[in-house]
């Protein structure tokens, strides 16, 4: 008797539970099946937090823990070789990564002020503004989390599903609202999602973490195409201003952008429209492996016109109207520097160095927020943030004192657009220094090149999971090891250039790598600069960077 061809076989099953394949497949979901992610903070409250680090079982410490904003962070001197290696209990502190959940970036000055004084109390004055929107503090001991929480919650911040398989912050326009070329305030239907449904156990167990944007902007400034699912701002030609709706966007390993699915959604819609798109990752995501269970995955398969219709007939139970696309962007994505808002006043958008601020900082922003505006603050999906409501004749006021805290809002390029992730001085994850890389980077750019004007951006990660987005940078740097002149292997970056996100299908793009270059990080100022030059040299009139880097000979990018 022959064996079947591999065509023949039935496929494996992926643990789709709308077909019925319930059986939990990997260890990540054994958990979840176990227990609901959202269930440990009782733990936390009532016994880890009076027995000690040491008393948290595994898969409360690197699991559902997350579902509260808690991940073990990376114990000191642990060399970037040896993060694929060690067994996670080696390469775990007995501390935490604690991410304050913001939604839109929102955040009032008594807000900001309390997570200043839990950075300056609990977490040794970290405070980092991370490309979420949120700022994630360190060195958290699990005997501090529930004061943390009383204070968040007594201002009505948390840390509900920051972290973990869930539907984390929502992002948002930080100019929501007051912004005087808005097309459409995506703040109510934001709110309402977080009304409905974070912190809702029907949704606090998917295939994996679900990442939302929601921008009226005409700047498109939550980088939609790469979120899980995101509504932009669109001005339908019968029905006014609403939502167009993007699916299956993502980046990691297997990058992928979203797409559209030519749905046009009126801002009291979206609630529901969010909770269709959830419940279809829920349910027929992909659970057998994690590299596989990101929604884009699944948009791939089954592409935006059988995503809709599932959409429509299963979880809407109706059809959506039609709609056009969203126009072009309009510059500025990162919102930095002095703008007018629709009430006459202005918004003021200043640059940390990579996000990297402190708690004694922040304070200080929450004071000036009340001084010249309204204690209104923003954070952005660029690692920087905004103050609101501020006087024309305070504008210049503003700019100077937050100046003498090293937060310009007039920076260089090279400031404005660089943005970080972690890396290895937290990140169990990571390879390579990040944040000290970047910062170092920016400074000597500043110095070989005052007079730089046009647009650059440079994301540096510390491992190949994007978190600062390396694919769609002009100059995109992954971490890795490498190996220096003299046959040392050392903390590197492999290059990826002229990745580009665009508004419509096909104009977005992902950066090229250059074959068999592995860039040593002590070289990278000199490769940049040297890049820079060769852009100068070879670039035509109107080019861009990544115009260049995408046509450019290998030769000329090594």
């Amino acid at each position: 008797m022959s064996r079947p061809t591999r065509s023949q076989r039935p496929p494996k099953p992926q643990g789709q539970w709308a077909l019925g394949e319930t059986e939990p497949l990997n260890d990540n979901e054994r958990f979840k099946a176990e227990d609901n992610g959202l269930n440990v903070r009782q733990r936390i409250e009532e016994t880890y937090s009076k027995e000690g680090f040491d008393s948290i079982p595994a898969d409360d410490l690197r699991g559902r823990m997350r579902w509260w904003g808690l991940y073990t962070q990376r114990k000191p001197g642990i060399p970037g070789g040896k993060t694929g290696s060690l067994p996670p209990e080696e390469l775990d502190d007995k501390y935490f990564m604690l991410r304050v959940r913001s939604d839109g970036g929102q955040l009032s000055s008594e807000q900001a002020r309390v997570i200043a004084g839990i950075s300056s109390d609990f977490a040794r004055d970290t405070a980092d503004i991370s490309d979420r929107q949120n700022i994630q503090l360190h060195w958290i001991a699990i005997e501090d989390v529930p004061e943390i929480w009383r204070r968040l919650e007594s201002v009505g911040l948390g840390t509900t599903e920051a972290c973990g398989d869930t539907p984390r912050v929502i992002l948002g326009s930080p100019v929501a609202g007051i912004a005087a070329d808005e097309i459409i305030d995506g703040t109510p239907a934001m709110r309402e999602i977080i009304r409905r449904y974070v912190g809702d156990p029907q949704y606090a167990n998917l295939p994996r973490k679900f990442k939302s944007a929601i921008t009226g902007s005409p700047k498109q400034d939550v980088v939609h195409e790469i979120n899980d699912v995101a509504f932009v701002g669109v001005e339908h030609p019968e029905h006014g201003p609403g939502f167009d709706v993007w699916v299956g966007g993502g980046l990691s390993t297997v990058p992928k952008l979203g797409q559209r699915l030519g749905a046009w959604v009126p801002s009291e819609e979206v609630a529901d429209v969010w909770e269709g798109i959830i419940g279809i990752f829920r349910d027929y995501g992909y659970r057998r492996l994690r590299n596989k269970a990101r929604l884009k995955f699944l948009v791939a398969d089954w592409g935006p016109e059988k995503f809709r219709a599932v959409l429509e007939d299963e979880y809407l139970k109706r059809p959506l109207l039609d709609g056009p696309p969203p126009p072009e962007p309009v510059a500025g994505r990162e919102h930095v520097g002095v703008h007018a808002q629709k009430d006459g006043r202005y918004y003021v958008g200043a640059a940390p160095v990579v996000g990297r601020i402190s708690g004694p900082v922040l304070a200080r922003i929450a004071d000036l927020a009340d001084e010249y505006g309204t204690g209104r603050i923003r954070l952005t999906a660029h690692q920087k943030f905004v103050i609101l409501d501020v006087e024309d004749e305070q504008t210049q006021a503003l700019a100077e004192a937050l100046g003498e805290l090293g937060l310009s809002t007039s920076p260089s390029v090279f400031r404005r657009s660089t943005m970080a992730c972690t890396g290895i001085e937290y990140c169990k994850l990571a390879i390579v220094e990040t944040k000290g890389r970047a910062g170092e980077l920016i400074s000597d750019l500043e110095s070989r090149r005052p007079d730089w004007e046009l647009p650059l951006s440079i994301n540096v990660n510390g491992c190949p999971n994007s978190c600062a987005r390396f694919q769609v940078a002009d100059i995109g740097l992954k971490g890795m090891l490498a190996t220096d002149a003299d046959g040392n292997q050392v903390e590197g970056f492999q290059v990826h250039l002229g990745g580009l996100l665009g508004p419509l299908d096909g104009e977005s793009e992902f950066g090229r790598t250059v074959r068999g270059l592995k860039l040593p990080a002590e070289e990278l100022s000199d490769y940049v600069d040297t890049l820079l030059t060769r852009f100068e040299e070879q670039g035509e009139a109107d080019e861009t960077f990544a115009e260049w880097a995408r046509r450019a000979p290998d030769e000329a990018l090594r």
